[in-house]
């Protein structure tokens, strides 16, 4: 009974620490995104007035609901000419899930799945 509770033990503690290492070679990343898991990317233009009431409603279902596969929120920026860049950045303080991008990186992203 030892035997397969060590077993079982050490065999933990390697697969820990081979996570561990895996996590410390992708920590140096170009977007600090994990390759694998699902994205929510949402495209946002000129929406200062609803931004934050959208956001803080998705992260509560994400976060507090029952949305367990959602934990990479990327807000893509298209050039946003009033505060919702300002908005969503202050939001991601706040929230470490929420990434705030240009379109021109998210796309950077995209093309670059496969390559990691």
């Amino acid at each position: 009974m030892e035997f397969i509770l060590n077993t079982i033990f050490w065999t933990l503690a390697l697969y820990g620490l081979f996570e561990i290492i895996k996590d410390i070679i992708y920590l140096g990343t170009y977007t600090n995104f994990k390759s694998n898991g699902i994205y929510l990317i949402i495209a946002v233009k000129n929406q200062e007035n609803k931004i934050e009431v959208f956001l803080r409603s998705v992260l509560f279902k994400i976060l507090y609901g029952k949305e367990e596969y959602f934990k990479n929120i990327i807000i893509a920026d298209l050039k946003s000419e009033d505060k919702t860049k300002e908005i969503a950045k202050k939001l991601s303080q706040e929230y470490e899930c929420l990434k705030v991008i240009n379109w021109k990186e998210c796309k950077d992203i995209i093309d670059n799945v496969n390559e990691k």
